[in-house]
């Protein structure tokens, strides 16, 4: 009988030299690629040179297209999914794809490559040795509950966060972890106008109130320390 697989490709998050030989051996090889947004994905193929079939598959309709994907791994198919930005799965749609194909021994590969927490991670400074990464956070209804939770968080955390919340988020730091911890805001990884600003919450917390930041945002927060 015949099986396919699915690979994850990532693909880059700001310059294109992210890409890897063997992701664009991948992207050239498969059946056909999966993608979250095939413009997105379709330009970066053209930049690539690489011509393949592309199908749309993100958080909107992947429950929808779940059993048309399975049959076409039951039917032997090389199949690669790519998400806008870095690595699928990784606060990207990818999850509900991967456990489907587990559930009906479908194999996965996941290629290692471009995501935003690990360069925030090791150029903050911070310790790295252990972290824990949570992405983005409630935007109303659990926000407390998750703040009061990680305020006892001894690991560094890592968050995803958007320009337009970044100071509101770091007054809500500031006021669970209190001003004086210290955290790296890393924006626009592996773009032109990549920056790291480093400094305790309350310090971050007043230059962001004069400044407005723009592009993708990642928070590094140290942990609780016994002190």
């Amino acid at each position: 009988m015949l099986k396919g697989k699915l690979t994850l490709v990532p693909t880059p998050i700001g310059n294109l030299g992210d890409i890897t030989i063997r992701a664009m051996d991948v992207l050239k090889s498969s059946d056909l690629v999966l993608a979250e947004d095939t413009r997105t994905t379709g330009k970066l193929l053209s930049l690539l040179n690489i011509k393949n079939t592309l199908v749309s598959m993100h958080k909107f309709n992947e429950h929808k297209k779940l059993e048309s994907i399975m049959q076409m791994f039951l039917e032997g198919k090389q199949i690669a999914y790519c998400s806008d930005a870095g690595t699928p799965g990784i606060s990207d749609p990818g999850f509900l794809l991967v456990r489907e194909c587990h559930r009906n021994n479908i194999d996965v590969e996941a290629l290692p490559g471009a995501t935003a927490l690990i360069p925030a991670l090791v150029v903050s400074g911070l310790p790295a040795e252990r972290f824990v990464f949570e992405g983005f956070l409630p935007l109303k209804k659990g926000l407390q509950t998750r703040m009061e939770e990680l305020a006892g968080e001894k690991r560094t955390m890592i968050f995803y966060e958007s320009p337009f919340r970044l100071h509101k988020t770091l007054l809500n730091f500031i006021k669970y972890f209190g001003p004086e911890r210290e955290a790296c805001v890393c924006r626009e990884i592996s773009k032109k106008f990549e920056e790291h600003i480093r400094g305790d919450l309350n310090t971050l917390s007043d230059y962001f109130a004069q400044n407005s930041p723009k592009g993708e945002i990642v928070l590094v927060v140290s942990g609780r320390t016994e002190k």
